[in-house]
């Protein structure tokens, strides 16, 4: 038996590897399975090459790095990241994934009105929400939450190093009265 599926231009996250660090492979797979729109960091443009993935985009610094034929360039005049972020929403990207090797979530929060953000690190998946975000889970899954405001939850209980772990099977729900909350999941 075999599905099909039609996926439209833009519908699914694209996929920017800024720093991919010990980033697992498998996990990396998965980010990839729905062919989403590449973009790469030029300092890591060969060793994502070396893994045999075709890179649509490449953000340099640089006036003229060497990118493969039909491999668009975006030019950042100071951040990597700003510069592709700014190109996704030009562009009517809805969502965007990041690999890097911290999620420093906080200092993208002017774009998260314009567009989703995931930051993959090699520990842990970092993302805002807005009021209301209820999310299934299994008992004793993890979540590390930023405390900038109070915040309610259920299904969460807090441990000594400041991890709220799942209690039980089933959905944790986030009441808030900031506009988002920056919460990340350990993989």
């Amino acid at each position: 038996m075999s599905s099909h599926h039609i996926i439209r231009e833009k519908q699914e996250p694209a996929l920017y590897i800024h720093n991919p660090g010990t980033f697992n492979e498998e996990y990396l797979g998965q980010l990839l399975e729905w062919n989403p729109t590449l973009i790469v960091n030029e300092p890591v443009y060969e060793k994502v090459l070396s893994m045999g993935l075709k890179v649509d985009a490449v953000v340099s610094l640089l006036e003229t790095p060497a990118v493969q034929e039909n491999t668009k360039l975006i030019r950042a005049r100071t951040e990597a990241l700003d510069a592709v972020l700014d190109y996704l929403i030009a562009e009517k990207y809805p969502a965007v994934n990041v690999i890097d090797t911290e999620s420093n979530l906080r200092e993208l929060g002017s774009y998260i009105a314009e567009i989703n953000i995931v930051v993959f690190t090699a520990t842990e998946k970092a993302y805002a929400i807005k009021k209301g975000f209820k999310v299934w889970k299994p008992k004793g899954s993890v979540f590390r939450i930023e405390v900038v405001s109070y915040f309610e939850t259920s299904n969460l209980m807090q441990q000594e190093n400041g991890d709220f772990v799942v209690i039980s099977d089933g959905f944790v729900e986030f009441n808030f009265n900031t506009d988002y909350l920056f919460i990340s999941e350990v993989l």
